[in-house]
This record gives C-alpha cells, structure tokens and sequence, in this order.
C-alpha cells in the first residue's frame, strides 16, 4: 500500500511497470484476450428466467401511505465530536399523490400534501471528548436514548418498544436475551413483561429496557464511534413505522391497517446486537397474516450491491405494455449471482432481514431495488418465493402511482419524506458545528 500525503509531503506513486511480471503467465494472457472480447451486450451474461409478469389492474391499490426516513450527521470542533439524528415519519393519501405531475409538481399542490401530514424526532449524542454533570459518555448515551423514548410522542415509541420486545399481540413474554450493561454478563431471562426497567441477575444495577436493544455494546466510558447514530437511527425508523402499525392494529376498523402501504427508506436490515428485534417483527408480520389481516410492508434500496446488479440487467429486460416485471430473489439466486459468494454456514439474511429482496421493472426507465416481508425464514436456497410475499399484488398494484421521474427509480412518498428527514452534510453540518461552537 503506497503513503498518502499528510499535506506537507507528496503521496508515494505507484510503479509504472510493476504489472510487467504479472502477464508472463499464460492464464493471464487468456484472460486479458477474453476481457478485451466486446461480448458485454450478450443478454446471456445476466439470469432472465427469473422475471415474471402482473397486471396491476388485477389488483385494488393500497389508499393509505406511510413512509419513513432518517438521516445523521457527525460534527466535530475543538476535538469534540457530537452527531445529530433526525427521523420522520409522513402521511400521505394515495390518490392525492396520483393527482400530482412527478416531473413538475404544483407547489401547491405539494403543500396541501404535507400540510400537517409529518412528525419528526431529533436527538444529539456525544462522541468524543465531551462528559455532563450527570456522567461519562457511556451512561449520557444510554439514559439519553431512555428518555427520548419514553418521553417523545407521549411515549408512543417506547409503547411500540415494549409492545415488539414482549410480543404483546401474542400473550405475555420477556424481553429477548441481551447483555448486561454492567456487568457485561448476558441475561438470558430479559426483562420481566410490560416492565421499563430491570435488574441484572448477576450484579443486581438497574438496567433500561433500551439496554436490551444493545448501543451499549458499541461504546466504551469515554467515546462511542458514528455508528451508535447511525444505529439509533435505523432502530427509530422501525420503531416510528411500527408506531403507527401498532395504533392501526387496535383500530375500531379491522381492515385499515391492511388498506395501508408502510415504506421505509433503505433495506429491512438489523445487524450485531439490533437484530434480537428481527425475530419478534418476523412473528407479528406472520401472526397479522394468519389474522387475515396483512400488513404492506416495502422499503427501498437507492444503493448498493442490489442496486448496482439491477442497473446493469435491467437493459436486457423485455417490457410488456401495459404489465410490470417483478422477480422475487430467492437466497441461492442472491448468494451465487448477486454476491458471487459460495455455501455458508449462515445462510443469507437469517439473522438480520425482516424482509426479502424484490426486483421491480415498469418500464425501460422505471426500474428499482424493493424490500417486502414474508412474516418468516426458511433457510433452503429456493425460499423465498412469490407466494410468500405478503400483498404482493396490492403492492405492485399501488407502485405505478407513486413513481418519481426526478430520481432514478423513485418512490414519490420517500422523496416528500426525505425533504424533511434529511441533514446534509452541507449546509446543515455547518449550521450544526456554528451552533456547537457557539455553545463551547
């Protein structure tokens, strides 16, 4: 690996003529023969078999929409280093949506969307070199993220906490195992049902019901790296989505929560520690559709190893007027064309994806990479199927409305929802390290 330059000296070039050796051998001579071959447009190179057909006039559109969306931005001065994360949650109607030009929106029209249609929550936590009166970073982050659950919305989202770590739907239950933040020791019983807090078996201290969640593992006393934020983020979306599919559920109307689309911005992902709440979310998605009462869950990739495959394949998709092409990936598809990887000993997505990979073609320039939820797991390489999509008709039926034309494969309800979510790194990073100057 070369040196980088720290500014008073060059950086280290590389070798002109160190690949020189490297083409001595003739299995890379036949290599390179084969690369310069302009075979690329071959549609042979990518798998068509798996595109199937729907009408979406086969299907009634889902009328109600929520969507979701985060974002956090780090922000250092002095060698202190704070992140700010904000989260929103919108409403929209889904015929007002299909009213509005998504090339050229009506100003207008665009307010009278997001007229009292959106709620958002914001927090800051401390990174770097930065303590209260009250304790160091460690405890700040954790008893921070307590109260802004419990207090935020009435406590809506720390209720819809409770009611995913207890399985509330389904009797009464502890919450899933998790680490004591003390002692380090792993409490294997959780925290007693509908309980706030607990107290660890092992060293007797008080331990917070968000503690099972798990930030505590990714910081130590004194400093916790940018991906607590980012964590809290991903983990307050679900909460802030699922909020809203708690009330639903207990409505006095049994069937609006399965007249109702849920987006979320990015895949159905919890990794490390955040995923013990991945199983709870599988057995409710289940549970609601045994109900007969299913719930429309979708979520959209912008980026990525999906999204990339999909931009390349997709030119050799052959459109049918009037019908969209969907393929539903199943784990041996994903795990030998996609990550090109061999057999493991976890398969794809068990531990951590409440929800399957979905590819989605409208049209020649309408294409996009989708999370839908299937309510379970199965680990054979053929799962999961288009059966196993839950609402998948009412969900491709629902789509050709909510297209954007702005944006490669946009969803117009994440777009809206971004507008709000959204701290770029300018200006909005600038704002923020102004504000946390003038504080210092």
């Amino acid at each position: 690996m070369a040196y980088s330059s720290g500014g008073r000296l060059p950086f280290e070039s590389a070798s002109k003529l160190g690949h020189l050796n490297v083409i001595e051998s003739e299995w890379v001579r036949a290599l390179i023969k084969d690369f310069e071959t302009n075979d690329v447009g071959d549609a042979n190179n990518y798998e068509n078999d798996i595109w199937e057909s729907f009408d979406p006039m086969n299907a009634q559109p889902l009328q109600h929409i929520w969507v979701v969306d985060g974002s956090y931005v780090p922000v250092e001065e002095n060698h202190k280093e704070l992140a700010f994360v904000k989260t929103a949650l919108m409403t929209v109607e889904q015929s007002k949506i299909a009213d509005i030009d998504k090339e050229y929106p009506h100003p207008l029209k665009l307010q009278e969307i997001m007229k009292d249609s959106a709620l958002f929550h914001a927090t800051v936590f401390p990174l770097r070199n930065l303590k209260s009166a009250k304790g160091n970073i460690y405890d700040t982050v954790r008893h921070v993220i307590y109260d802004l659950m419990r207090n935020d919305e009435g406590g809506q989202y720390f209720e819809t906490l409770k009611w995913l770590a207890y399985k509330k739907w389904d009797g009464k239950n502890n919450s899933p195992s998790f680490e004591c933040p003390h002692c380090e020791e792993k409490v294997d019983e959780g925290i007693p049902y509908d309980q706030d807090t607990g107290k660890c078996p092992f060293c007797g201290k008080e331990v917070l019901l968000t503690d099972m969640v798990g930030f505590h593992l990714d910081m130590n006393e004194d400093n916790a790296p940018i991906s607590v934020a980012s964590s809290y983020m991903l983990i307050m979306e679900m909460l802030m989505l699922f909020t809203v599919i708690r009330l639903q559920w207990s409505n006095r109307d049994p069937n609006l929560i399965s007249n109702t689309l849920f987006i979320k911005d990015g895949p159905m992902t919890l990794k490390g520690q955040y995923s013990k709440l991945v199983p709870n979310i599988r057995e409710f998605l289940n549970f609601a559709k045994k109900q007969g009462r299913p719930i429309h869950l979708v979520a959209s990739e912008k980026s990525g190893l999906f999204f990339d495959y999909l931009s390349l394949s997709s030119r050799f998709v052959k459109p049918e007027s009037g019908k969209i092409k969907y393929a539903v990936l199943n784990h041996g598809y994903i795990r030998r064309v996609i990550q090109r990887a061999p057999d493991r000993g976890n398969p794809y997505g068990m531990r951590t994806n409440w929800g399957e990979k979905v590819f989605v073609f409208l049209d020649e320039n309408t294409h996009m990479v989708l999370n839908m939820t299937t309510g379970g797991y199965e680990k054979e390489n053929s799962y999961p199927s288009t059966s196993d999509i839950i609402g998948l008709e009412r969900i491709l039926a629902t789509l050709p409305t909510l297209i954007s034309r702005k944006y490669e494969g946009a969803l117009y309800p994440v777009e809206l929802v971004n507008g709000i979510a959204s701290m770029s790194n300018y200006p909005s990073a600038k704002i923020l390290q102004d504000f946390v100057k003038d504080m210092i």
